[in-house]
């Protein structure tokens, strides 16, 4: 069962909002849900491989083969590195 919800949004996370659902072709309402889960999971400390490759070299330069080995590095974060 799903439960209508009234949020106010500024003028820049409506038009954020609206170009998300036009990009990915998905409701407002689906883009939101997603959200909320994608921050509950953060915030729980779920594993996500994609958030641990991003934060592997957000901070350092972008390997220059990452364009044509995008899948290899991916396949690393993917990896479970820790002992057990």
């Amino acid at each position: 069962m799903r439960e209508p919800l009234q949020v106010y949004l500024s003028a820049a996370e409506r038009a954020q909002l609206d170009l998300l659902s036009r990009q990915t072709g998905l409701s407002r309402a689906e883009i939101l849900r997603r959200g909320i889960r994608s921050y509950a999971a953060e915030r729980q400390g779920v594993h996500s491989p994609m958030l641990e490759f991003i934060g592997k070299y957000g901070d350092t330069p972008v390997p220059p083969d990452l364009g044509s080995r995008h899948d290899d590095y991916l396949a690393e974060a993917y990896e479970d590195t820790h002992e057990g």
